[in-house]
């Protein structure tokens, strides 16, 4: 299982496929293989795929439990540096998402293209307080703490509350960017949501495609948002990116 040293992190990645470089950005409560195990069989067939865990998240190791999407954005530009990738195509999930998008607007040198999966662009804090540990507590939802130590129990050494506490301070703040930033993006761009994606949805997602010049958009029919996970729809995610990577 591979790391590198990234900053302050043992920085854990997969890497699987040949071809141009794809860089997958996962969601927040995620990590790598779990975000994006719909499209790993499509995509390294054609592709050398790039799963790394975020700090904070996954099989990511550091002594600080703290992290942010600007943090983030910092972190991937030195994986790429160490694993010696000048440019990369960006698929990122929500947080992932946001992710990309930090990197098309301040570090466009390194951005081939980019596609997001349920991110509007804009800071919306709607829902996060079902997120927080103290709410997950109150409710005894003892499956989501399971959850949330199994997944991340390397990253934040079993403290699953500040990992539920820094996620939601990272939702409460970001994206922080303008329209005006938002207008600078250059790269092919493909923005993608659920139909039922309460945090998107095709309202915001055609507002995020309005905003950058010559981009694409696409709302999957009776998706959430997931859309392109198992049982979802996987199937045309995959085909509509494919499609617009070559």
């Amino acid at each position: 299982m591979p790391y590198v040293k990234v900053f302050d992190l043992e920085l854990f990645y997969e890497k699987m496929g040949n071809g141009d470089n794809i860089i997958f950005l996962h969601s927040g409560y995620s990590r790598g293989i779990l975000a994006f195990a719909g499209q790993m069989l499509d995509f390294q067939k054609r592709y050398t795929c790039y799963f790394p865990d975020f700090r904070g998240h996954g099989r990511t190791r550091c002594e600080s439990l703290e992290w942010s999407t600007p943090q983030i954005v910092d972190d991937i530009l030195q994986f790429m540096t160490q694993l010696d990738i000048p440019k990369a195509h960006f698929i990122g999930y929500s947080l992932g998402g946001n992710v990309g998008l930090y990197l098309a607007v301040n570090h466009p040198e390194r951005v081939i293209s980019l596609t997001t999966i349920g991110t509007s662009g804009f800071c919306d804090p709607s829902g996060v307080e079902e997120f927080e540990p103290e709410w997950i507590l109150e409710r005894g939802l003892h499956d989501t703490i399971n959850q949330m130590i199994e997944r991340h129990k390397e990253a934040h050494k079993g403290n699953w509350e500040e990992f539920m506490r820094q996620s939601s301070q990272d939702w409460r703040l970001y994206p922080q960017l303008t329209e005006d930033q938002l207008r600078s993006i250059e790269c092919p761009s493909l923005f993608i949501t659920g139909e039922h994606d309460q945090y998107v949805g095709e309202e915001r997602v055609k507002h995020l495609a309005s905003l950058v010049k010559g981009s694409h958009y696409l709302v999957v029919p009776n998706g959430s948002h997931r859309p392109h996970m198992v049982r979802e729809n996987p199937a045309l995610v995959n085909d509509t990116i494919l499609q617009f990577l070559m």
